[in-house]
């Protein structure tokens, strides 16, 4: 039937927010005592809470139960956004474009009470017919069950929806739900190339996200 609808990631594509979510980790993990490494931000991205929360307390010697790991960052990623929802140029514009001939749903790895609260500062609820956490499927991405669900939940066949994403896992996630994939790579976190090579497209930004880039 062609494409029936667009799903977009959040973090990374509609807004700039993986290196405030890096400098609240680092700084939460040294502040515990624990152990940052180069690579823990690329490592978590496209993980649900659970996981991530699990990694920083088993993984990155941050001594305390994951699930308050969970809320001590969740809390301070909140209070980030309260002061300034880190949009990035033409994100608005896109899910707006987007709206007026397909479906949308969003599929992030972001806890639910984030994501709320950036659509909701952004104006943008009131577009996603579908939005979803991983934190409310189980297993983060990689994993194709986001994707999955919102399709489900979309009422549409995963091969009739195109996914816009960023990053490494983000990518896999999609792809391996059998969505065809547009990448919008972020400079600071560039996906792994055997990863990038699954996108039927690469978009510089959202202004380049045009109907015949979404069709194919």
């Amino acid at each position: 039937m062609g494409i029936a609808a667009v799903v977009f990631d959040m973090d990374g594509v509609l807004i700039d927010s993986e290196p405030i979510w890096e400098q609240v980790r680092h700084e939460y993990v040294v502040l515990k005592d624990g152990r940052w490494q180069p690579d823990s931000q690329k490592k978590m991205m496209g993980m649900s809470t659970v996981e991530w929360s699990t990694y920083m307390a088993d993984d990155l010697g941050v001594a305390m139960p994951p699930d308050e790991v969970a809320s001590d960052i969740i809390d301070l990623m909140a209070d980030k956004y309260a002061h300034q929802v880190p949009l990035l140029p033409g994100a608005v514009d896109a899910v707006r474009r987007c709206a007026g001939s397909w479906k949308l749903g969003l599929a992030s790895s972001s806890p639910a009470t984030l994501i709320d609260l950036v659509l909701a500062k952004a104006g943008l609820m009131d577009y996603f017919t579908a939005v979803l956490s991983t934190e409310e499927v189980g297993r983060g991405k990689p994993s194709p069950d986001v994707y999955l669900t919102v399709a489900q939940r979309l009422g549409i066949d995963p091969e009739d929806c195109t996914a816009v994403e960023d990053s490494t896992n983000g990518l896999l996630s999609a792809h391996n739900a059998g969505m065809r994939v547009i990448a919008a790579p972020r400079p600071e976190f560039p996906p792994l190339p055997d990863a990038l090579a699954l996108a039927a497209a690469v978009i510089g930004d959202l202004d380049q996200l045009t109907p015949e880039v979404i069709t194919g």
